[in-house]
């Protein structure tokens, strides 16, 4: 149930009165934080009937678009841009569900892959599908609005050294 009101103007409001700096940034900040909130949910329900929450789509994305499916374990956490617990984590689960499993790398005996299974190549390719009918929980947003959002969060991710 939704409020009234909207709660960051309530607390930009109260931020300014109390002579606080910088209220343009936290009610950014602040939107951006609720605004994942809210995308994150979407995601997560277009995906539940799956069994995949976010992290485990993308882990299996990267590993269906990479050349061979199979990535090393910290390349994947670099491109996911997670610590590599995260990454043991999720492709722990996944190669319970037989959607990946662990193969030792053919030049390096240090690395281990993780590689996608046909099950679960079959999988994201579905759960794609689900993701894409809610926008990726940006529906209701043009594709002017998604653009806007893109090129003013760039800026951000390139200065953080995103890339």
């Amino acid at each position: 149930m939704g409020l009234e009101f909207d709660p960051i103007d309530e607390a930009k409001r109260n931020w300014q009165q109390s002579g606080w700096p910088s209220s343009n940034a936290m009610t950014a900040a602040t939107s951006i934080t609720r605004a994942h909130q809210i995308i994150l949910g979407r995601i997560n329900d277009a995906l539940a009937p799956f069994g995949l929450n976010f992290s485990r789509f993308e882990a299996l994305a990267l590993l269906h678009f990479s050349r061979a499916g199979a990535l090393p374990l910290g390349k994947m956490g670099a491109r996911l841009q997670v610590h590599a617990a995260s990454v043991t984590n999720t492709i722990d689960r996944l190669e319970r569900e037989g959607l990946v499993q662990r193969e030792s790398h053919p030049t390096d005996g240090r690395t281990t892959l993780a590689a996608i299974t046909d099950d679960g190549r079959l999988l994201v390719e579905e759960a794609s599908v689900a993701l894409g009918e809610v926008s990726f929980g940006l529906e209701g947003l043009s594709d002017v609005d998604l653009k806007g959002i893109d090129d003013s969060l760039w800026s951000l991710r390139k200065q953080a050294g995103d890339f």
